[in-house]
Formats: structure tokens, C-alpha cells, sequence
């Protein structure tokens, strides 16, 4: 595995005007930095910057050979400030709600400028990791080449306010905190005709419950043994406030100054940030910006979809980074 590197911002001002001392992490995979094109991988809710490799989250395309090839590619991926990845309680972020999804990006650029990196050949990432991708975007419009975010959108919707709303109730509330909301997260990443084909209502081995309660247990307790209680909160904390406008000005307004090529990603079956939302950006973009494509992943799985669904997710990557990458070797 990589090693982690950091990054320290000693003196960081929120949106909200608070002021912290942070210290960030991330990791390096394939081509030294400085000299092949880089690519950012942002992580999802409870990933991290271990993306390749081993234990790589997102294995099957990026690495050796894969559609985001390390042996062509520098592929880089910070954490988000506070999740816990070092394991080290002193870098969790207690005052979470001082934080938005736009300052974990503007603390991103920083980090860029810290390592000399003025360009990006395409930033990447998955559910709120996409989200990061759009702000990330949006704050520095000529940084990056290819823009791909994945079953993500460019703000939180009603529906996504509602269940980080819970999600938070749970984690202050709740006597088993964190399995409890990675439960209850859990039933939204996933579909009912997911459920159905992975469980058909068949009880668990051994056991007077079904399997489908096991699993929800299961995934709870995982949960519970690898992930901190603060890095859960402000992990739900970036997800509910991504919003490139910042309420202050119209999506297309600020959309519209991206220079990037933006390769949405949706997912026909996701119930967190729906497919419909995505089509409707793309509807309202493409009047402004001639180079916007959307591509549709089709699956039972729902939101997970685009940690499952390998193989659909590979064609559609092949478009930028095994036809695109050719002019850049």
C-alpha cells in the first residue's frame, strides 16, 4: 500500500468563519508525481485514499493495466480532512458543523498549490466523492481536463437533506451510534429489487432471523470496528452540504464557467442521488456547454451500483482514459 503523506494547514477560515488548525493526508499510486498525467480519485462516505492495490477500495479499474492505468497515470487521492484514515484521534474534526463540502475542496486546492500542481488531467470520485468533484471544479474552473463524477450530484437535494438529517439524529442520539446509521444507510444504498435477489426473505443459517437483518448487522458491526464516530459526523456533514452555488448564485451561472469536460455518471436505479436529477443537470448544462456527456449505468443495486458494476463502469471510463490518454504519452 502506499504510504500516507500530509499536508498541514495551520490556520484554515470556514464559510462559516470558524477557524482550525488541520492536518490532511494522502497517498500516491503509479507514475511519479510531475511526470505522467494526474488523476484525483475523491472517496465516497467511508473510503479513503487507499484506492488501488490489496485492500484498494476501487480495484478492478485502477492499477496496472486497468481503464485508469498506473503505469501511465499519477493517480492521487487525498482524504477528507477528519475521516479517521490515520488512525490518529488528534487529526479527527470534533466541530463538524463548521464545515462544508465547499471547504474540504478549497482545502483540496491548497493542498494542490502545496504539491506544485497546476493541472489535472481528470478528478474523479464516487457519491459524495463526486460531489467534491463538482465543487473542486467549480472553485478552480480551468484546473481540471475530464470531470467525472459518479451516482453524484452538484448540490444536495430535499431527499438527500432529509436522510443526512437522520443519519445525524442517529449519531448523537443513538446508544450504538455508528452501526446503527450504517444500517440505516445501508437500506438506501441499495434497492428493494437488490434486497429481493440477494435475500428472497430466507433466514439465516443457524439463526431465527433473516438474512437480510444478518447482513444489515453485519455491516453495522464492520462498520462499528473500522470507522470513528466523529468521522461518520463529518463525513454526513460534507455529504449534506454540497452546493457548487453556495446559494448566492444559479447553478448554470457557475456550472457554466467550468472548463472541463464533464463525464457524468448515473446510476438507472440510484435512490440517493437519483438518476433523474442527473439528467435534468445534463438537460440545463448542454444549452451552455457544448462538451457534457451522460452516461447511464444500469443495475439492480441501486446506489452501491457504482462499486459493484465494474465492467459498465470500465466502458465508460475506456472513453477518457484508454482513447483520450493516447495524445498524452
Amino acid at each position: 500500500m502506499s504510504v500516507l503523506q500530509y499536508f498541514n494547514i495551520p490556520n484554515y477560515t470556514t464559510k462559516t468563519g470558524k477557524t482550525s488548525s488541520l492536518k490532511m493526508s494522502y497517498q500516491l499510486f503509479g507514475k511519479p508525481l510531475y511526470e505522467a498525467p494526474i488523476v484525483l480519485i475523491n472517496h465516497a462516505l467511508t473510503g479513503n485514499s487507499n484506492v488501488t492495490g490489496e485492500s484498494g477500495w476501487w480495484t478492478p479499474i485502477v492499477g496496472p493495466g486497468k481503464v485508469v492505468d498506473t503505469n501511465l497515470y499519477t493517480v492521487l487521492a487525498f482524504n477528507i480532512p477528519g475521516n479517521g484514515q490515520d488512525q490518529n484521534p488528534s487529526n479527527l474534526i470534533e466541530n463538524y458543523k463548521d464545515f462544508t463540502a465547499g471547504d474540504i475542496a478549497q482545502i483540496f486546492a491548497l493542498a494542490l498549490e502545496d504539491l506544485k500542481i497546476t493541472q489535472l488531467f481528470a478528478v474523479i470520485g464516487g457519491s459524495v466523492g463526486g460531489g467534491l468533484s463538482w465543487e473542486l471544479a467549480a472553485l478552480k474552473p480551468d484546473l481540471i481536463e475530464h470531470l467525472i463524477p459518479i451516482a453524484s450530484d452538484w448540490k444536495s437535494t430535499d431527499w438527500l437533506l432529509a436522510n443526512c438529517h437522520i443519519q445525524d439524529r442517529i449519531l448523537n442520539n443513538s446508544s450504538e451510534p455508528l452501526a446503527d446509521a450504517r444500517m440505516h444507510a445501508m437500506s438506501l444504498y441499495r434497492t428493494p429489487e437488490s434486497l429481493k435477489s440477494k435475500f428472497d426473505r430466507t433466514l439465516q443459517d443457524g439463526e431465527a432471523i433473516f438474512a437480510v437483518e444478518s447482513w444489515l448487522n453485519y455491516h453495522g458491526n464492520i462498520l462499528n470496528e473500522r470507522f470513528q464516530l466523529a468521522a461518520y459526523k463529518m463525513m454526513n456533514q460534507v455529504l449534506r452540504t454540497i452546493d457548487i452555488t453556495h446559494g448566492k448564485e444559479e447553478f448554470i451561472k457557475v456550472a457554466s464557467k467550468i472548463k472541463s469536460n464533464i463525464h457524468i455518471v448515473t446510476i438507472n436505479s440510484d435512490l440517493f442521488f437519483k438518476p433523474e436529477e442527473n439528467w435534468e443537470t445534463y438537460v440545463d448544462l448542454k444549452t451552455h456547454k457544448e462538451n457534457i456527456t451522460i452516461s447511464e449505468i444500469q443495475s439492480i443495486h441501486g446506489h452501491d451500483a457504482f462499486l459493484i458494476e465494474f465492467a459498465q463502469l470500465e466502458v465508460i471510463l475506456e472513453g477518457v482514459f484508454r482513447i483520450v490518454s493516447k495524445s498524452h504519452m
